[in-house]
């Protein structure tokens, strides 16, 4: 409901200000505008699937609004973007993620990081946190690392007498991660579509992700109602010997990340090298097989398959409204309103919140920045910050009531039979401290921005 009123209530500051003639810009087609929002509204209420949606919502405005012979190009234009060597990257992830799973890694590295952060209050939420966030920077998907360490977690609360909402909070906040973290699958998107440096957004993630991280730990030390004390003193000695299970996990992320930040490889070639490196580990632990094998790459491809899609469909649709030149028009359009840049800045992340709430983060991406992005950029807005904005903006898609992906992943992995409820309700205070990051990006670019100015090109 937040979401139609906000749309509405946007789509009416533009129509007044259009009316009497406030700004700059060409005449809006308002009967076109609304026809595409109510057949957009519609295909996600019926619950078509996202890539057919996008796809057909693209078709019907060619063959409603275009006058050219769009469909000679739709094969082209399809094939290019889906046929890039960045976009490789995607599946590569993907897989090494489900044999990091498989190889029985996320296990280890709860364990060891659970022997350092278990004398904090509230240890083991600290622990989903951290976990979560170190297995982001080898998993580069929300989805697979809330599930990665919510199955491996939720077996350790079992008698504990830690409040539920608390633990599906964190283990949900900790799970968004993952897209954030470098190397997060969304960045490698956003960079395709707005041609922008994917090492420049990894660099530019570090500090928003770390000051993300430390505030997820303070709202756990402020809110730790049902937390039970702090147990007994761990031995220095089982604490040093516990890092040994660390050994994998960092040698994964040196690989992966190292390669990329020193400059040796693309982020196509280091995933490469993780799914090699991932491979070797399973050999190492005795873990591999051809069984397991064939799962994971049965699993990948199912993923894949489902994200390609979407992209094919997007791409349908961001060709159709770029031939009629909406994102021009809106750029102009924006440029032209006698608002300060901060304040549309502020309305277009509104827009995202709002969206969130009803649609998939990863398909908002593709299906809004096309026409989003032009706008930015009159704006002034630097295309690597406000990749990491988006960015965060899809993690809060992600764990936002009722849609959030995470929490129904989260919810199908639990066995005390609770309602979804707890959840949501905990999950409140860590949307929340996303939002407040990003207001503070807003008001402190060079958080984001810092990293990439001091590495250079």
């Amino acid at each position: 409901m937040i979401a139609v009123v906000f749309l509405i209530l946007l789509l009416a500051i533009f129509f007044a200000l259009s009316m009497f003639g406030i700004g700059s810009g060409p005449e809006i087609p308002w009967t076109g505008v609304l026809l595409l929002l109510g057949v957009f509204v519609t295909f996600f209420a019926a619950g078509i699937y996202v890539g057919a949606a996008l796809g057909v919502l693209g078709l019907l405005a060619g063959f409603a609004f275009s006058d050219r012979p769009f469909w000679t190009f739709l094969g082209q234009t399809a094939w290019g973007p889906s046929s890039s060597f960045v976009l490789v990257a995607v599946p590569l992830f993907l897989l090494m993620g489900e044999i990091l799973l498989r190889a029985g890694l996320s296990e280890r590295l709860y364990r060891s990081l659970n022997l350092w952060m278990d004398r904090l209050p509230g240890g083991l939420l600290h622990t989903n946190i951290v976990a979560s966030g170190v297995f982001s920077a080898i998993s580069g998907s929300s989805v697979a690392t809330a599930a990665t360490m919510g199955s491996v977690a939720m077996p350790f609360f079992q008698g504990k007498g830690y409040d539920p909402k608390l633990v599906m909070g964190s283990l949900a906040a900790g799970g968004a991660l993952g897209n954030l973290i470098p190397p997060g699958i969304t960045f490698i998107i956003y960079a395709l579509i707005t041609e922008t440096s994917v090492g420049a957004l990894y660099l530019a993630a570090v500090g928003p992700s770390i000051l993300v991280m430390l505030a997820f730990i303070a709202v756990i030390l402020v809110n730790r109602k049902g937390a039970p004390p702090p147990g007994a003193p761990i031995p220095l000695a089982v604490k040093l010997r516990g890092l040994v299970d660390l050994v994998p996990t960092i040698l994964l992320i040196l690989i992966v990340l190292g390669t990329i930040y020193a400059g040796l490889a693309t982020p196509t070639e280091s995933a490469a090298l993780g799914v090699v490196a991932a491979i070797g580990i399973a050999i190492v632990e005795r873990r591999f097989s051809f069984r397991m094998l064939h799962a994971c790459a049965e699993a990948t491809a199912r993923n894949t398959a489902m994200i390609g899609l979407i992209l094919l469909g997007a791409y349908v649709l961001n060709y159709i409204i770029t031939l009629l030149g909406i994102p021009q028009m809106a750029a102009q359009l924006v440029g032209g309103l006698p608002l300060p840049a901060w304040m549309i800045m502020a309305l277009i992340i509104g827009f995202y919140l709002a969206l969130g709430t009803f649609m998939e983060g990863f398909s908002m991406v593709i299906t809004t920045i096309p026409v989003i992005f032009p706008v930015v950029v009159v704006l002034g807005y630097d295309p690597i910050w406000f990749g990491v904005v988006v960015t965060m903006l899809v993690e809060i898609a992600l764990i936002s009531p009722p849609d959030g992906t995470v929490l129904y992943v989260l919810q199908g992995l639990r066995k005390d039979g609770r309602g979804i409820g707890d959840v949501f309700m905990g999950v409140l205070p860590f949307v929340g401290v996303y939002i407040a990051a990003i207001v503070l990006l807003m008001l402190l670019p060079d958080i984001a921005l810092w990293l990439p100015r001091a590495v250079g090109p």
